[in-house]
C-alpha cells in the first residue's frame, strides 16, 4: 500500500537576523492510511515543525511532500488551504478556540468556511459535541469550560468536515492526568474508526497509544520512520 503522507529529504530553515537556522535536516517519513503515529523528541528537535509541514501549514525549504501520492509542496496558498479544509483536522495544545463564540459555533467553524448553511452546520456541530460528551455545553463560551472541555470542542471542530487525517500537537499538554486519559480514549476511538492520526508529544503515555513512534533528535530521524 502506498503512503498517505510522504516526506522526502525535508529540510526547513529559518532566518534569525543574518543567520540561517536549520530545524530539519533531510527528514524522510511515510505514514500509511489508518495508522496512528506519534512523533517524539526533546524540545528543539523539530517535531512541531515536522507536523506543520505534514499539515500543509508550513512549506519545506528543500525536499518534497506528497499527500495520497500527489505532490503538494509546490501548491499555492489557496490550494493548500483547500487541502487542509477538506482533508485534515487539527488539534492544538492551546485549543485555538474563538473566545467570544459558543462551543457549538466554534465546532462549526470549518463548516462555515466550507459554505454549509447555518442550520445544517450548527446541527452537525451539536451532534459532534454530543459525541465527545459536551451535548450539555453547546452554548458555553471557552472561558466557561474546563481545559478538558475546551479540548473536546477542539476535537469536535477537527472532525467537522469528516477528515480522514487528524494532526495533533501536544493535545494533552495542558490537561491533568485524568482528563488526558479521556482525550486519549477519544483518539483511540477515532483510530478504530479508520482515521489516520499523527500526534506530536513528549508524553510516553500518549505515545504508547500509537502503533508506531518516530523519534526526532536535532532535526533528524533517530528511530521509527
Amino acid at each position: 500500500m502506498s503512503a498517505l503522507l510522504e516526506l522526502r529529504g525535508i529540510c526547513k530553515r529559518f532566518s534569525l537576523g543574518e543567520k540561517q537556522v536549520e530545524i530539519l535536516h533531510g527528514v524522510d517519513i511515510d505514514v500509511r492510511a489508518g495508522e496512528f503515529v506519534a512523533i517524539m523528541g526533546p524540545s528543539g528537535s523539530g517535531k512541531t515543525t515536522c507536523l506543520e509541514i505534514l499539515g500543509a501549514l508550513s512549506r519545506p525549504t528543500e525536499g518534497s511532500y506528497s499527500f495520497e501520492g500527489q505532490p503538494v509542496h509546490h501548491l499555492d496558498d489557496d490550494s493548500l488551504a483547500d487541502l487542509r479544509a477538506r482533508r485534515m483536522g487539527f488539534v492544538f495544545q492551546t485549543f485555538n478556540l474563538m473566545p467570544r463564540m459558543s462551543a457549538v459555533r466554534n465546532a462549526a467553524l470549518p463548516l462555515l468556511y466550507a459554505g454549509v448553511a447555518r442550520r445544517e452546520r450548527e446541527e452537525r456541530a451539536a451532534d459532534l459535541l454530543d459525541r465527545v460528551g459536551l451535548g450539555h455545553r453547546l452554548g458555553h463560551r471557552p472561558a466557561q469550560l474546563s481545559g478538558g472541555e475546551r479540548q473536546r470542542v477542539a476535537i469536535a471542530r477537527a472532525l467537522a468536515n469528516e477528515p480522514g487525517l487528524i494532526l495533533a500537537d501536544e493535545p494533552t499538554g495542558n490537561l491533568d492526568e485524568a482528563t488526558s486519559r479521556e482525550i486519549l480514549e477519544l483518539f483511540r476511538e477515532l483510530h478504530r474508526e479508520g482515521r489516520t492520526l499523527v500526534v506530536v508529544t513528549h508524553n510516553d503515555e500518549v505515545a504508547s497509544c500509537a502503533e508506531r513512534v518516530i523519534r526526532l533528535r536535532d532535526g533528524r530521524i533517530a528511530q521509527g520512520a
